[in-house]
């Protein structure tokens, strides 16, 4: 059997039996390029290196000297007994030891970090012991604190490794008078689960270096770039090669040689030399969420750039709702000012710890074995609650009835928009081509002012797990679909998704849908192919839109006209009105009875109470009137979707012939 053994799995770190004296020059080189010089005072000229004796190669991360493997990786100190970090490394390091076995140490050295629960951290009795407030040191100090959590679950793997290590050499028979040595990857603790969330107007210059928790929706996400940490420099006089490293990317020279006798103050960067260390970056903007009452009047939400690296890069896309925490940091705003008056300017970012995406996640299909959709995750009560809910005896009732309560009657409308919801599924034409079908539904909801399509637009798209609401009057076609902008700090161009692409496998739901004039060309690919193309400055791409359009109009002169035909009264063309499947008409009619009901409701709401009507009476009342009705523009296609949406929303894979009878009695409603 060879020096090198495998562990667990695939990759299971490296190790090698290794005797002190013996084999050492094989292992130079590997610390080497770890930027762990050796001591060069008593050697001089351009060979230095190579004179030194083995015995001074080994100041390395696995010094023999410190008891904690990898100190040099995470901590900049010079190890003490008296190091103020060591109870937190030793609480740290019991609390991994308790949870090993409820890790998988392959993906943890695959993926260079561990996920770590912050409700577990405050609730464990020895940390709580050994550390005064884990909360207010993580807060305070996170970089201090990130970097013992990583080092302590370090040193837990690396007992682990020289423990398997051990036995496989008693296995094979192998000599054991030898020091087995071990490679771990730098680990990354991740924290999730932190509190409290931290509102975005607050974070400010008080919040610098603090640990913060943001939540948001990503709406632009940079191209992923290699991140230089450290550089390798060639000394021009001595022909030394040295590895300087570079704080927060930014590039520097170094400012002396580091032979003593040299003088040298010129230095060639040497990118390809393994001396060199990159990382994988990515930088995304995030937008703040608000509620109806947290919003302020006059101002727009506000946003804020987050850095990711390692394996946190391509965690989102735009359109996901997240929650980031990590460090708040400042840049310079003023690089590259000409003008030397300016005033010292920093922007507020967040270095990013960890990313927690709520809605729209993707899991790989290489990773996770099952095709890539919307990925939500329920606790156990609310799938307690689901299969309660599925036992009811007139599910569909129940869940018409759900959606928008506020708005009185036009059960059809409700109905339609409640499958909608649901949706139906992909399907290809040609399995040899593979030629997508739309499986998602588009709804046209038309009628005179004051029946509430805006309020029941709003409540699909509060419901929907990824909903937008926008306002045609006020819509651009970049705002629907795409913009491309440039950075201004690297050149490149980013795009920025609009509401349809910040949609994808969710619901758009489009207001003033008549007002919005030469918007409307923007659509068509949109609604058919469920993507938008982007030709601009040299770009060509292709975005997913895989969303259901939801649409409320106003007719043209305020109320419906009976006498023209539904193009007539939008002034829309016939070809995007082909791409809506269902088209509700709500006309306004004089009736005493329901207007009595109406007036009857919106009293009982003003009053706080509940249920004030009776089924029976709305199910009269519908049956009497034709206050609304329904224009099938598709038949066939749309019919088969509509009965899968109905067979979806009582949680069955197979539809029935009462689903059936549901769904033409929505279509041939008049």
């Amino acid at each position: 059997m060879s020096g090198e053994y495998r562990g667990r799995g695939f990759g299971r770190g490296r190790f090698q039996s290794w005797k002190r004296g013996r084999g050492g020059g094989s292992f130079s080189g590997k610390w080497r390029e770890r930027g762990h010089r050796p001591d060069l005072s008593k050697t001089t000229g351009k060979h230095a290196s190579e004179q030194t004796s083995p015995s001074l190669l080994i100041q390395s991360t696995l010094d023999q000297s410190i008891p904690y493997k990898g100190w040099k990786l995470y901590l900049s100190e010079v190890y003490s007994d008296r190091s103020p970090f060591i109870e937190k490394i030793q609480a740290f390091e019991n609390f991994f030891t308790r949870r090993i076995d409820l890790y998988d140490k392959d993906e943890i050295e695959r993926k260079g970090s561990i996920l770590v629960d912050f409700k577990e951290l405050t609730e464990d009795n020895e940390i709580a012991k050994l550390t005064s407030n884990i909360t207010n040191e993580l807060r305070d100090a996170p970089e201090k604190t990130l970097a013992c959590m990583g080092l302590a679950i370090h040193q837990v793997l690396t007992k682990d490794l020289e423990k398997h290590a051990a036995e496989l050499q008693a296995q094979e028979g192998l000599s054991r008078d030898g020091e087995t040595m071990v490679h771990v990857p730098h680990i990354h603790a991740r924290i999730y689960n932190y509190e409290p969330l931290t509102q975005l107007k607050n974070v400010r210059a008080n919040y610098y270096g603090k640990y913060v928790a943001l939540r948001g929706t990503v709406v632009r996400v940079s191209n992923i770039k290699p991140l230089c940490t450290k550089m390798a420099f060639l000394c021009a006089a001595c022909g030394e090669v040295q590895s300087f490293s570079l704080p927060d990317g930014k590039y520097n020279l170094p400012t002396k040689c580091p032979v003593p006798v040299c003088r040298g103050k010129s230095f060639t960067a040497l990118p390809s030399s393994p001396l060199t260390v990159t990382m994988d970056w990515q930088s995304i903007k995030i937008q703040e969420l608000m509620s109806d009452d947290q919003r302020e009047a006059g101002r727009i939400p506000r946003t804020i750039e987050c850095e990711l690296v390692h394996d946190l890069v391509d965690s989102c896309v735009p359109g996901d709702t997240v929650t980031i925490t990590g460090v708040v940091k400042v840049s310079n705003a003023e690089e590259g000012s000409r003008n030397k008056n300016d005033k010292c300017m920093f922007l507020l970012y967040i270095e990013a710890n960890s990313v927690s995406n709520s809605k729209g996640q993707k899991p790989k299909a290489s990773e996770e074995g099952c095709k890539p959709g919307t990925l939500l995750e329920f606790s156990l009560k609310d799938l307690y609650a689901i299969q309660e809910i599925q036992a009811e005896e007139n599910l569909f009732k129940l869940i018409v009835n759900s959606l928008c309560p506020v708005i009185f009657g036009h059960e059809l409308v409700k109905a339609g928009l409640a499958l909608a919801l649901f949706g139906g599924s992909q399907k290809y034409a040609d399995d040899k081509n593979r030629i997508p079908i739309r499986g998602d539904p588009h709804v046209l909801v038309v009628g005179d002012p004051g029946l509430g399509k805006s309020q029941m637009l709003q409540a699909v798209c509060n419901v929907a797990p990824r909903g937008v609401y926008v306002c045609g009057n006020t819509t651009t076609t970049s705002g629907l679909t795409v913009t491309l902008s440039k950075d201004s700090s690297s050149g490149d161009f980013a795009l920025e998704a609009g509401a349809l692409v910040l949609g994808d496998q969710g619901i758009c739901g489009i207001d003033e849908f008549d007002k919005m004039g030469n918007q409307h060309q923007a659509l068509l690919e949109a609604m058919e192919q469920q993507s938008i193309s982007l030709a601009k400055a040299g770009m060509v791409c292709s975005l997913p839109a895989r969303t259901s359009i939801i649409a409320a109009a106003n007719p043209v002169g305020g109320h419906y006209n009976k006498a023209k035909t539904v193009s007539e009264n939008l002034k829309m063309g016939s070809a995007l009105l082909s791409r809506f499947d269902l088209v509700f008409i709500l006309l306004d009619t004089p009736n005493e009875d329901h207007d009595h009901l109406l007036s009857e409701h919106v009293i009982a709401i003003r009053a706080g109470k509940q249920r004030t009507v009776s089924s029976a009476t709305v199910a009269r009342l519908n049956s009497q009137d034709s206050n609304t009705s329904v224009l099938e523009v598709v038949s066939e296609k749309p019919l088969s979707e509509r009965l899968k949406a109905r067979a979806r929303l009582e949680l069955r894979e197979q539809a029935t012939k009462e689903d059936a009878e549901d769904i033409v009695e929505i279509m041939k409603y008049r």
